[in-house]
């Protein structure tokens, strides 16, 4: 009887072990899809706004790390915070453009400052947005995505050229290489590999670039082996009112495109969630937000493109996930993966952005092809000049004689389509549900 027993037993732990060990697997391809993501925002950042080297790795490593502990905090299931529903929570694209122009008129303190009020407005107003969720339909969220895709691909083509003003062939090459790979990688494999095709591009379009003696690993050696994320590395928050009213708006969006997110989620699992666990979902997403401008890095937002893992795997519980945050929070203590996204050549980036860009448009375009525009001319409408007027409107000259705040908040173009299209919703289809 004993013996029995301690079969069954043993049974038990093989099994758990081996429940453990898929869940950690998947965990790593989470890791891996929404890896080329995380590290693209902070260069793009830290490019735009001169960082140095020991910059940029700080803000690649901490990022890494804040990814995880944001998505710690989205998985839990309590009375106060936490969606509860497996889902990885990383950078949001929609944040970079106005980021950037916050830090080059009013410095990184503003930058940061206005992060840290923008997670406290999610915070604040969880419960409310979780009861008005439905006043940002389809057209809404797809007409700003959509954007965001179109107003980043100018990034990219300059990255392709290597941001000079005469691009060399071999840069020029090089991107298109970049851009091959993933194309090529798209169309001839399937599921996981299919999803972490950025990645595998910038990885092999480094490897070409190492063979034709552009990667300089300086950065990887110099980069310290353990790094602590420290509370405001780039000096004291300074809360300037136009910079904190562009982010509010930019984690409004956010908050918009993560409730897709958990919608999804919930339909694929079967979960059903009501509007208290959205609220605690967009509390969490909010202390994401804060801490990212405590520790100086970036908004965090849930990850469409995990979703579509999940759907893959077959997997609909949160261990994996957990797995996921958990190696997140580990690489991100380890500055020397950080330093290793500052080894691959801008051209290399420009190829990478220039399909994510595009995909991120083409997931605006899918939204929009859900709205109904056959029976309410007026979606036409809120799409159109939205999206006309945020891709126009984006680092225009239109409003050089207003100050130089009122610019930075008209020439956004993300922040101008979000305005625009949230406006003519609901004047326009105010009398719809």
């Amino acid at each position: 009887m004993e013996k029995l027993y301690l079969e069954r037993q043993m049974h038990k732990m093989e099994y758990k072990e081996e429940k453990h060990s898929q869940a950690a697997v998947l965990g790593l391809q989470h890791l891996l899809a929404m890896y080329s993501g995380s590290i693209l925002v902070p260069i793009m950042i830290a490019g735009a706004l001169g960082y140095s080297a020991e910059q940029l790795t700080y803000l690649i490593s901490t990022d890494i790390f804040m990814c995880g502990v944001a998505t710690f905090l989205q998985l839990q299931l309590n009375k106060y915070f936490g969606i509860g529903l497996p889902v990885v929570l990383g950078v949001a694209f929609q944040s970079v453009a106005p980021l950037i122009m916050i830090g080059q008129s009013h410095g990184s303190g503003a930058m940061f400052g206005a992060l840290i009020v923008s997670g406290i407005y999610v915070v604040l107003i969880s419960d409310v947005f979780s009861k008005v969720a439905d006043l940002f339909p389809s057209v809404v969220t797809g007409s700003v995505i959509t954007t965001i895709g179109l107003t980043l691909i100018p990034v990219a083509i300059g990255n392709m050229g290597n941001n000079v003003e005469k691009p060399t062939a071999q840069s020029l090459i090089l991107a298109a290489v970049t851009v091959l790979i993933i194309l090529l990688i798209n169309i001839f494999t399937k599921g996981f590999v299919k999803s972490i095709s950025i990645l595998i591009g910038l990885v092999i379009g480094t490897f070409i670039a190492g063979c034709m003696g552009l990667v300089d690993l300086t950065p990887v050696s110099q980069a310290p082996i353990v790094h602590i994320p420290t509370p405001f590395y780039f000096g004291a928050p300074k809360f300037e009112f136009s910079s904190i009213a562009m982010m509010c708006i930019i984690a409004t969006v956010s908050m918009v495109e993560s409730t897709g997110v958990y919608l999804a989620l919930s339909d694929l699992t079967k979960d059903p969630i009501d509007s208290k666990r959205l609220r605690n979902g967009y509390r969490a997403e909010g202390l994401a937000v804060l801490l990212g401008g405590i520790f100086n890095t970036f908004p965090y937002t849930g990850f469409s493109q995990n979703v579509g893992l999940v759907k893959l795997s077959g997997i609909k519980t949160r261990l994996p996930i957990y797995y996921a945050a958990g190696f997140l929070v580990l690489l991100g203590l380890v500055p020397k993966f950080g330093a290793l996204a500052q080894i691959i050549p801008n051209p290399v980036l420009g190829g990478a952005m220039l399909v994510m860009f595009g995909f991120v448009s083409i997931q605006g375009m899918q939204i929009l092809a859900r709205v109904d525009f056959e029976h309410n001319e007026y979606n036409f409408l809120i799409a159109a000049v939205s999206i006309s007027a945020g891709v126009g409107l984006n680092g225009s000259s239109l409003f050089n004689s207003l100050p130089s705040s009122l610019q930075m908040f008209f020439s956004n173009g993300i922040v101008m389509a979000s305005l625009i299209a949230i406006i003519l919703n609901a004047v326009l289809n105010r009398k719809n549900k």
